[in-house]
């Protein structure tokens, strides 16, 4: 962890007690370049655009910002950073995607792969939400032992790299974030280097220069003939692992299934027996693509274990909150469950502060792991093959079975029948009296 140091003049108390006739914009852009003189992390970040607001408009959003600070305790300029990410994700639509993951995702993604202590890499990393959330994830989970993440980024838009920083900077994190276009970069040296992997990378990415990524050791399964970037980053998260390592990342639904030779690639990989989830996920969690979209997990660690050979798949697409027409997302409750499916399957304990306690009791009365349909299954590499090595969990879990109304099935159809032959009947006459009018109107 690092400390943000604020000097004197960079402090709210000092700028919400300036006199309105200073110039308020000179004054936080002062503020800006004290901070970053201060903390050599964030030289050349901060915005220096302050002079471009009027005095009035400075001095409301000083006052606004104090009468919500003053109600928020802990990581109050955290929460409020995250907070304005996402509002500004939904405003920017597609483009807000490019930089920032949904919450709710990326806290799922955490779980499954509980990043507790050595060296993370997210080499799409966006405005850092993944860095944050793994962050947070050590501080619940530390029970007083010492725990260190050592952050590592790439991102290839200069002003989403500042994004992150800033991001990083107010949560109190540190780390080397590269700006730097992952296809034909690696500042890390990262094959084999890292305990853990997370990322939300661009979907179906054309136009990549394959030539120039011939023989490089991130693409041991070789490069895929099809125009497309998807196999390119899930063979970069894969060898970026050691032998212990783990990956949570987001991917396009079709690259489950990909034929041809990305096909080949999946074959090699599910063989490697490092696959260990993966969740489908509903449409519209995210800002950039409403289409379903599915999580992949990758445990480099499993071998010797009695998931060895196995892959535990996961259909979350009924399992969401409706924020809005157009937004889902996951309660805490519903993120800790599907975690907890997951920690069955490993035989680890269950999590129950978020009041998954229901959820569990239904699905797993008895506490143990088990296959539900339309829910999870557990699939072997023999069966997996036998799918033509699909990895969509809606081809391994099923269907949830249906409750019993009570209503005997051919009672209904009659009673449906009948309902239908009323209602042609009354289309008839509709269509009788309609033509009537016509007729008038026509004559």
């Amino acid at each position: 962890m690092g400390v943000l140091y604020l000097p004197e003049q960079s402090r709210f108390a000092n700028l919400l007690h300036l006199k309105e006739g200073d110039n308020l914009g000179k004054a936080i852009n002062d503020a800006m370049a004290a901070i970053e003189e201060e903390n050599p992390a964030l030289k050349g970040i901060l915005p220096r655009t302050y002079q471009s607001l009027t005095n009035d408009t400075l001095v409301s959003l000083l006052r606004s910002v104090n009468a919500i600070l003053g109600d928020i305790e802990g990581d109050a300029f955290g929460k409020v950073y995250e907070y304005f990410l996402g509002k500004f994700a939904i405003a920017e639509g597609a483009k807000g995607g490019e930089y920032f993951t949904p919450t709710s995702i990326v806290r799922l993604i955490v779980e499954l792969i509980e990043p507790f202590n050595g060296k993370i890499l997210d080499p799409a990393c966006g405005s850092g939400g993944m860095f944050v959330q793994s962050a947070r994830f050590v501080d619940e989970h530390r029970n007083g032992k010492n725990a260190r993440l050592s952050i590592y980024g790439q991102e290839r838009v200069d002003e989403t790299v500042r994004l992150c920083k800033m991001n990083l900077a107010v949560h109190g994190l540190e780390g080397q974030v590269s700006q730097s276009n992952t296809y034909y970069e690696d500042p890390f040296k990262a094959v084999g280097q890292f305990d853990y992997v997370m990322a939300n990378p661009p979907f179906n990415v054309n136009k990549i220069d394959k030539a120039k990524l011939e023989g490089d050791r991130r693409f041991p399964f070789g490069l895929p003939t099809a125009d497309n970037g998807n196999y390119i980053w899930i063979q970069a998260f894969y060898s970026a692992l050691n032998d212990k390592g783990r990956a949570g990342f987001v991917m396009a639904n079709s690259a489950g299934d990909a034929g041809g030779s990305e096909l080949e690639i999946r074959k090699k990989l599910v063989a490697e027996k490092a696959v260990d989830v993966i969740v489908g996920v509903g449409s519209n969690f995210f800002y950039s693509v409403t289409l379903p979209v599915t999580l992949w997990f990758f445990d480099r660690g499993k071998g010797g274990t009695e998931r060895e050979g196995k892959v535990l798949f996961i259909d979350a697409r009924k399992i969401f909150r409706q924020i809005d027409r157009a937004h889902r997302d996951w309660l805490p409750e519903q993120i800790e469950f599907l975690a907890n499916i997951a920690r069955l399957y490993r035989g680890e304990t269950v999590e129950t502060l978020e009041g998954a306690t229901g959820l569990m009791a239904a699905s797993f009365p008895d506490g143990r792991y088990v296959d539900v349909p339309g829910l999870c299954a557990v699939a072997t590499l023999e069966e997996i093959e036998k799918q033509g090595w699909s990895l969509n969990p809606g081809r391994y879990v099923g269907i949830a079975e249906a409750e019993d109304d009570g209503i005997d099935f051919r009672v209904r159809l009659e009673e449906l029948n009948e309902e239908l032959e009323k209602l042609n009947v009354e289309a008839a006459g509709l269509q009788e009296r309609i033509a009537v009018n016509v007729a008038e109107l026509l004559g």
